[in-house]
């Protein structure tokens, strides 16, 4: 008997296969950045790879890199994707930013703070004997409106570079506003009023002998400034021992301080004296005297805060 065998053979089900990622049509673009046939995962990489570039800042001679999020940008990537996934081929596709104005004007506030340079008014210093004019130097400041003005259109337009905008700051004093100084010589007994002149440098206006401290009382060496000016001053007996038992004495003829006074601090000044025997001596209390006529001349061409040099020579 002829017998059949009969194999049977098993067949696996068949297994559905994922449909494939779409991406984005050829030719699109986000914000410029090539984009066309990437997934929406690619796609997002290379948009925030290009978008979190730091920006570069000049500021002066300054070159800062900025992180856009430092100042406060964030780009709405998914939408910018999603659009373009959407797209026909050779789209251009925006892409939106987003500021915290509060972040953006702290980053601004902080950069102005430390860019920010006072200006040196010119001032007077002494080189030796001679006075010397030490020129200004101006300022800068940000400005701070318009630097957040420009900040905020480069990062929404995506661009890499931007200047901000600084001013100049003037001194209160330049060089030609510099006023007189005085150089008193106390070995020579001697006074000099200088006045600026050009290049910066200072000439001698006029000098005068005067008389200086006594031994006993020597007028002091050092830096001062003319710190009072009065007219027909009266004379009131300082806490000393030289002065005890005097009484104040109007102005007048008898006025030790003659019909001008102009103070250093410290009870010294500049003075007229109607005892003219003593200029050229060494015959004062400290003070700086002068003819009467000479302190009325200096009086009327020296200000508050004119610098007064007294020098040994």
């Amino acid at each position: 008997m002829l017998s059949v065998a009969c194999a049977l053979v098993w067949a696996a089900p068949a297994v559905a296969q994922d449909p494939p990622e779409p991406v984005i049509a050829d030719g699109v673009t986000i914000a410029g950045v090539a984009v066309g046939g990437l997934t929406a995962a690619e796609a997002s990489e290379e948009v925030r790879a290009f978008f979190t570039r730091p920006l570069g800042v000049a500021l002066g001679s300054e070159s800062l890199s900025v992180k856009p999020y430092r100042l406060g940008a964030r780009a709405v990537i998914s939408n910018a994707v999603a659009a373009a996934l959407a797209s026909p081929a050779d789209t251009a596709v925006p892409l939106r930013v987003r500021i915290v104005a509060r972040t953006l004007r702290a980053w601004v506030n902080r950069r102005a703070a430390k860019f920010r340079r006072g200006p040196v008014s010119a001032r007077i210093a002494l080189a030796g004997l001679r006075p010397r004019i030490v020129a200004q130097r101006p300022g800068r400041a940000l400005v701070k409106p318009e630097s957040r003005s420009r900040l905020r259109a480069a990062l929404l337009e995506h661009r890499r570079t931007v200047r901000l905008p600084a001013r100049r700051l003037r001194p209160a004093i330049t060089v030609r506003e510099v006023g007189p100084a005085v150089v008193i010589r106390r070995g020579s007994r001697r006074l000099s009023l200088y006045r600026g002149a050009k290049a910066g440098k200072m000439r001698v206006v006029r000098a005068f002998p005067v008389a200086v401290g006594q031994p006993r009382y020597p007028t002091p060496l050092g830096s001062f400034t003319i710190r009072t000016k009065t007219r027909n001053p009266w004379w009131y007996p300082p806490n000393k021992p030289w002065a005890e038992g005097a009484s104040p004495v109007p102005p007048g003829p008898g006025n030790p301080l003659g019909t001008r006074w102009m103070g250093l601090g410290g009870g010294v000044g500049i003075h007229g004296t109607y005892n003219s025997g003593s200029i050229g001596t060494a015959a004062s209390h400290g003070c700086i005297r002068m003819h009467i006529a000479s302190a009325e001349w200096l009086f009327e061409r020296v200000r508050l805060g004119t610098p007064v040099w007294i020098v040994a020579s």
